[in-house]
């Protein structure tokens, strides 16, 4: 009992060590923070190094220096818990790795408050501590691979990709003229897939707000128009979603009601809503600019070709490899206000693509039975829910990371800082608890999570870019 007391306390003190980290990073990498190392050029306080700071962001500097020191005991008491508690060698290695570089990467954090932020210094400085983070995330998945994990589960060669044809159940339509068009209109509605709007608005939005901040350009017709535009993108995407896999909605419980799967809305009629979307789409992106239309038609390309005929149905790799898709919208953003592809659209499409995975997989291990039942060799069926679980906590790591670098433009500030750390906290508190709970309920919440994270992120950006 006392040993897996130990475990558990040393779960909580690596996740709370890697987040206390990952704050450090995002304070120091803000424009903000750079502002008060150059107000408190000395070493660990101000002035001929023990005088206290005269004004704000000198006072910022300094706690952050403190925070360091904080961070650097909770990691030094992980350590040892971690060795009271016998843990995996691996895992060992990793948090050793990180208590070595922890004094480099405070070494390098004087220099800066010595000499300045060159950009060399600020891009090693921000490395180290990235790798830091990694190191103690490793070791955290690790070793709740190892205490969480089913011993006995294997990966399989793959899944029956032609299941038998059976319905899990069919719906009633409704006989009612009126009530039949009531349900029709709803059905054309659902074939949007409306729930996805929001979130890649959001994206394309932020993509849109970190562009106007180095180039400007940015007008309430631009705005209108690539908003408008992605809607009917994602619309025609999701409508030709549904006709591509009515076939297989009709074996798996949560889509054999969709309006195709119940033959409520006929695949001709399905088709031509989808290309009309589609038109539509690439009307207002082709009205913006050239390359947001092209960025457009290759988003609805991808989604409903590549992703949903080539990849889903054939690899397990169909999530990591079909974020390029919800990532489209932050270059399409990006595109519209400066008719080019820049670092700052690449970024943040980067994020996306990272969180991808570890927002999906979720629903991979929520979903795992209807998936095995569609024919999808998502990881959850073909690896098995350990390795699921342990690979969110990976690409939630790597999509910190990602967040991490973007904070060093200089549009984003404290305010986008404290959003990533908070709702990234968040999303790895929930991630941890799934190793422990290990049910359907407990991916949902890790799901939502997710969710709560970018969505709460891309407003940061936002505010950061335009407002603040």
């Amino acid at each position: 009992m006392g040993s897996i007391a130990t475990h558990n306390r040393f779960h909580g003190l690596l996740a709370a060590t890697a987040i206390g980290v990952y704050l450090l990073l995002l304070v120091g990498a803000t424009s903000a923070l750079t502002d008060a190392a150059a107000s408190c050029a000395a070493w660990p306080a101000c002035g001929n190094g023990w005088t206290t700071p005269t004004s704000t962001v000198g006072w910022l500097a300094v706690a952050h220096r403190l925070a360091a020191v904080a961070v650097g005991l909770l990691g030094v008491t992980t350590l040892v818990v971690g060795i009271r508690a016998a843990v995996d060698r691996r895992v060992l290695a990793a948090v050793l790795l990180a208590g070595l570089l922890y004094p480099v990467q405070a070494a390098l954090g004087a220099l800066v408050a010595l000499g300045g932020a060159g950009s060399t210094l600020s891009t090693v400085h921000l490395t180290v501590g990235m790798g830091i983070f990694v190191s103690l995330v490793a070791a955290l998945a690790w070793t709740l691979e190892r205490e969480t994990g089913d011993p006995s589960e294997e990966p399989v060669d793959g899944v029956d990709l032609a299941p038998p044809l059976e319905r899990s159940y069919k719906p009633e339509i409704p006989s009612n003229r009126r009530e039949r068009l009531i349900a029709t209109a709803k059905a054309y509605v659902r074939l949007t897939k409306p729930r996805l709007m929001w979130l890649l608005c959001l994206v394309a939005a932020a993509g849109m707000a970190l562009a106007a901040s180095t180039t400007g350009g940015l007008t309430v017709p631009v705005v209108l128009a690539t908003l408008g535009g992605g809607v009917l993108s994602i619309g025609a995407s999701g409508t030709f979603n549904h006709v591509f896999e009515r076939d297989i909605d009709r074996r798996m419980q949560r889509t054999s009601d969709r309006p195709l799967a119940t033959d409520l809305v006929p695949v001709r009629n399905a088709l031509a809503f989808g290309l009309l979307l589609a038109a539509g789409s690439v009307a207002l992106f082709a009205w913006v600019n050239p390359l947001a239309a092209v960025l457009g038609v290759a988003a609805i390309l991808f989604y409903s070709v590549v992703y949903t005929l080539l990849l889903k149905p054939n690899t397990v790799q169909n999530t990591v490899i079909g974020g390029a898709a919800g990532a489209l919208p932050a270059l399409i953003g990006w595109a519209a206000v400066t008719g080019e592809i820049g670092l700052g659209g690449l970024a943040l499409a980067t994020i996306i693509f990272l969180w991808t995975p570890a927002h999906f997989y979720n629903l991979a291990l929520a979903y795992k039975d209807d998936y095995e039942r569609g024919g999808f060799p998502m990881i959850s069926v073909v690896r098995g829910e350990t390795e699921t679980r342990k690979h969110v906590l990976w690409y939630l790591a790597a999509t910190l990371v990602a967040a991490g670098a973007l904070a060093s433009m200089n549009a984003l500030g404290l305010l986008y800082a404290l959003t990533s750390v908070v709702f990234g906290g968040l999303f790895l508190y929930f991630a941890v608890r799934l190793h422990y709970e290990q049910t359907e309920k407990a991916a949902f919440r890790t799901f939502h999570a997710s969710n709560a994270y970018l969505g709460a992120l891309l407003l940061a950006v936002i505010i950061d870019a335009l407002v603040l």
